[in-house]
């Protein structure tokens, strides 16, 4: 288990300390990992991730994680056919430096875009970063267990992978 957390704001003039509010966010659900945190700001976007060392527990598997720092990514869970992704990216001439799924899956994205989320089999939630495009997609698996919270408003959006998460933002 990991935990994401996400805060995008929409207004260039909304007066907010979001650094502070996004290490709140992480601290409050910092059980879901217990191994690393990491946390990346791209402008308008604000990215933490807490991790669980499950697959390669080297600090290469740290997240966001970027291979070319143009696209960026957290994601918690599964993809359980990520080998046969790989091997298929490898032949394609990709490089990976974990034998983590999450590279599989940032290297699927730049591949196939979002047709690479109907290749994952899993159990996921994951968020892309395009620096170049300003982009951010949020997406989860079909069945979709693994747990998401949302808010939004004027100002911001934010997600986290526990409802408490949004406290900071919210004053729940």
């Amino acid at each position: 288990m990991c935990g994401l957390s996400g805060i995008i704001t929409k207004n260039i003039n909304y007066s907010f300390n979001t650094r502070d509010k996004l290490l709140k966010m992480t601290e409050l659900i910092s059980h879901r990992g217990p191994d690393q945190a990491g946390y990346l700001s791209f402008e308008n976007v604000f990215l933490s991730h807490v991790r669980l060392s499950v697959m390669d527990p080297r600090n290469l598997g740290r997240q966001p994680m970027s291979n070319d720092d143009r696209f960026a990514i957290i994601f918690n869970g599964e993809i359980y056919n990520f080998l046969e992704i790989r091997k298929t990216l490898t032949e394609r001439g990709y490089t990976f430096y974990t034998n983590t799924d999450t590279e599989v899956a940032l290297n699927a994205y730049k591949e196939w875009g979002d047709k690479c989320f109907d290749i994952f089999n899993g159990d996921w939630v994951i968020s892309i970063l395009d620096k170049l495009k300003k982009k951010i997609i949020i997406a989860k698996d079909q069945i979709g267990s693994l747990p998401l919270y949302f808010y939004n408003d004027a100002n911001l959006f934010a997600f986290s992978s526990e409802i408490k998460g949004l406290k900071p933002i919210t004053d729940l």
